[in-house]
């Protein structure tokens, strides 16, 4: 018995210092203290800032390497916003749920950053670096050529041109910015022109071999943000990995194209679909009635808690209490981004954890009323609701991971917290729970007791 109350004391102990490391962290103003990086990370509908949706055009890409190209993009569009100087930008893809599911977009939140046009430059400013070779001569180039010059016709008189045209001269290759590896300002030893050269990466490199080996003597276009900027003649095959981008470059120009190259190119070409600004204020009050409806749920529960089970019901409280310290340190350390609709989980979840000590508490009455010591009543409890609590868990957590696999950024963070509040709720409900039941050492059957464990509100 000393043993399982010494459990229960390290308990309350860990829980207590859980406790106070999520109330240390939020007040604490120490730039250089540990304590200062963890704090809660809000989601734009709680912070305030600037949320975008790209849609990627992945039509040019093989299907077996869409997923790469995607994680590609990410990465690149993550590392150009965090070179502004964004805090925790985050950069995420979406494909499926709602959308068809040859849809992919990407998911930008700008925390803090409620400039649109700001916003929209970061990601602007990452370029599409492509590789084109010559359009082969027969009708198809000459149908495309008439077209374009009578366009190029059109817009000479002031004519508005709506038809989307294809290059005449040049089409595409698999060849583009995801395979660079660096770029480097240099200057031309016979011109002094600034130029621009680019290594690739091992993949990359057996790509350009093979492009200007299937096009010696013919040109390939280099094209960035969808306008040639060099067209080199193909003179022989280059192995290694290396090309040279030359035009009419000011050493500045240069240096822009290099630094922007470096930050990233995009595998695949993106549009703006959607853009939605929140204001912090707003995103403030979100967050007090988050805080609100958190504290007057847990209140109500343990309320209820301890008028209706008494004693067991103080120790249900205390098990919900180690339950929300718990969530919330590991919201702090994994660390979760917290929207509205992943408090909406919390809060959800702070539901779900009671339901196991109600299961378990109404079995351990049943026991007592058949006559059974307290000790037994309360093994027996455990042991027959276990089947009851394991069953719904597994079908709660069957639904979150469905929300969560297929669902928007919005579903995705209620799954994330209802899914988390699910497995933590078991170790608090089976755990927690029971050590501190088993720790109170009642075996008699004395009219006190049986007062303690019966309940208050069915009499």
């Amino acid at each position: 018995m000393l043993k399982k109350r010494i459990t229960a004391l390290l308990i309350l102990i860990l829980g207590a210092l859980a406790g106070y490391f999520v109330y240390a962290s939020e007040i604490t103003t120490n730039a250089d203290s540990w304590l200062m990086s963890k704090k809660f990370r809000l989601g734009l509908d709680l912070s305030g800032g600037t949320h975008l949706v790209y849609r990627a055009d992945v039509s040019l890409v093989e299907k077996g390497e869409i997923e790469n190209s995607m994680n590609a993009l990410r990465d690149i569009v993550e590392r150009r916003v965090n070179l502004f100087g964004v805090s925790e930008p985050n950069v995420q893809i979406q494909k499926g749920g709602a959308l068809a599911t040859d849809d992919h977009r990407l998911i930008v939140d700008l925390p803090g950053v409620t400039d649109v046009s700001k916003a929209i430059e970061m990601i602007g400013q990452t370029p599409l670096l492509e590789f084109k070779t010559e359009r082969p001569e027969g009708k198809e180039k000459e149908e495309l050529v008439k077209k374009y010059n009578e366009a190029v016709e059109k817009s000479q008189k002031g004519e508005v041109v709506t038809d989307v045209i294809d290059d005449p001269y040049y089409v595409d290759s698999p060849l583009t910015g995801r395979y660079l590896k660096r770029a480097r300002l240099e200057f031309d030893p016979q011109t002094s022109s600034p130029i621009v050269s680019i290594q690739f990466n091992e993949e990359g490199s057996e790509l350009f071999a093979r492009l200007t080996k299937e096009n010696i003597g013919k040109t390939i276009a280099i094209y960035l943000d969808g306008y040639p900027i060099s067209t080199p003649n193909v003179q022989q095959e280059i192995t290694g990995g290396n090309a040279v981008i030359t035009g009419q470059f000011t050493p500045q120009e240069a240096k822009t194209l290099v630094g922007r190259l470096n930050s990233g190119a995009l595998p695949v070409p993106v549009e703006l679909v959607s853009t939605q600004t929140i204001g912090p204020s707003l995103g403030g009050r979100a967050v007090d009635a988050g805080v609100t409806a958190s504290m007057i749920g847990f209140g109500v529960i343990a309320v209820f808690l301890l008028l209706w089970y008494r004693l067991p019901g103080f120790v249900g409280i205390l098990a919900l209490g180690m339950y929300v310290a718990i969530m919330l340190t590991l919201i702090k350390l994994i660390p979760v981004t917290l929207t509205a609709s992943g408090i909406a989980g919390f809060i959800i979840s702070i539901g779900i954890a009671v339901d196991a000590n109600v299961l378990i508490f109404e079995r351990i009455k049943e026991e007592m009323k058949k006559g059974s010591l307290v000790r037994d009543a309360i093994q027996k409890g455990f042991d027959k609701a276990w089947a009851s609590i394991r069953d719904s868990n597994i079908s709660s957590l069957l639904t979150a991971t469905i929300l969560f696999s297929f669902g928007t950024t919005l579903i995705q963070g209620f799954a994330l917290m209802l899914g988390m509040g699910v497995l933590v709720s078991l170790f608090s409900a089976i755990m927690v729970t029971r050590i501190f039941l088993f720790a109170l050492d009642v075996s008699d059957t004395s009219k006190v007791v049986k007062f303690l464990f019966s309940s208050g509100l069915s009499k």
